[in-house]
């Protein structure tokens, strides 16, 4: 009897691992729907390029990896699916740019086009199972919840018609739309009760997810283009102004602020005592968690649009000078660098020994231990 109950316990466990975020799997634009950035995954200690795929247009989307197969959409207007070793598994064609990062969730890969439509699609064979369409384009990646009352999981992802939408991730069907005041370009954080963004309306929004109501509204003053990291009651993010801050979403109160930085258009990594992002100012700035305190700057040569990923004591991170980047997560000292040439915006994926990158050059690279 005892063992199988444990067969049991282990085959559920299984089944959670299979669509969880660990050090094998980067299943969304950040990593995880709190959008912190971070993964237990480390980095090759020797990276070298493994392969690269060429796509028909420049890349914005940030790949994901699920089991080995990587997925990631491009400005040629497919979503690609790609096996560990570069192989073409499958294209979709959306006829339409695919900036928004691609989500994995149970066996489908969820995502949204620039001409506003919101596809879901069976993860090993590409074929569609719904479509739900908005009244503006999708540039921010979406965020799942799992709904206790229902017992189903819901998907949320803004657009470019002002809604944060809310649907059945099995159907489609609408569950909830809420209005803000302009744009949403960002992905909204979700930890399970509360959606968290910010958006051109230059608010930081909180929705209950389960009713799809305003719980608070924050105003920031200015444009707010990236996606909101939440840890506990605190939300980070900076702002086109080139300020960066901790608020505690639920009392309304800026913990700390910090000014100097051009604009902000990546989105922040979160560990248990740091708070790392890249600026247009060239800059890659550490903070104290706690304080908001400059711990090191890290300065490349043009602009940062892309996120950046902590994994273990490491930080990766991509920037329009062309190269991606390995920094020490303690002093910012690089580690290691690679060349690509042109710009690079996504969020790379990280995962045991091996870091996904994509580039505006319209190419998907893989690099790792040869």
């Amino acid at each position: 009897m005892k063992k199988h109950i444990i067969l049991y316990l282990l085959s559920i466990v299984l089944a959670h691992s299979s669509m969880a975020q660990n050090k094998h799997n980067w299943l969304s634009f950040r990593g995880n729907s709190n959008l912190t950035g971070i993964t237990e995954a480390s980095t090759p200690k020797a990276p070298k390029l493994l392969w690269s795929f060429k796509t028909g247009d420049a890349i914005k989307s940030s790949p994901i990896i699920s089991n080995g197969n990587i997925f990631v959409g491009s400005n040629d207007g497919n979503l690609y699916a790609l096996s560990k070793t570069g192989e073409l598994k499958w294209k979709f064609d959306v006829k339409t740019a695919v900036e928004a990062s691609p989500l994995y969730l149970d066996g489908n890969v969820y995502f949204g086009s620039l001409e506003g439509n919101f596809y879901c699609l069976n993860a090993s064979t590409g074929e569609q199972k719904w479509k739900y369409t908005t009244e503006g384009q999708i540039s921010g990646s979406a965020s799942w919840f799992y709904d206790k009352s229902t017992k189903t999981k819901k998907i949320i992802f803004g657009s470019y018609d002002f809604y944060l939408h809310c649907v059945d991730a099995k159907s489609g069907k609408l569950q909830w739309k809420y209005e803000s005041d302009n744009y949403i370009n960002g992905a909204a954080a979700c930890n399970g009760q509360i959606a968290v963004f910010g958006g051109c309306d230059g608010f930081l929004h909180q929705v209950d997810v389960k009713t799809g109501k305003a719980k608070n509204k924050f105003d920031i003053e200015t444009y707010i283009a990236s996606s909101i990291a939440l840890d506990g009651e605190r939300s980070y993010f900076g702002n086109h102004d080139g300020e960066f801050f901790c608020v505690d979403y639920e009392k309304s109160v800026i913990k700390w602020k910090k000014e100097g930085a051009i604009s902000y258009l990546g989105s922040p990594a979160v560990s248990a005592n740091q708070v790392i992002i890249g600026a247009e100012n060239r800059q890659v700035y550490c903070f104290d968690k706690a304080s908001g305190k400059i711990q090191w700057q890290f300065k490349t040569k043009n602009k940062i649009e892309a996120s950046p990923v902590i994994a273990g004591n490491s930080v990766v991170i991509g920037s329009g000078d062309g190269r991606i980047y390995v920094l020490n997560r303690k002093t910012g000292q690089q580690i290691w660098s690679y060349e690509i040439g042109r710009a690079i915006i996504g969020t790379p994926a990280v995962v045991d020994g091996l870091i996904i990158v994509t580039a505006m050059d319209g190419s998907i690279y893989a690099f790792g231990e040869k």
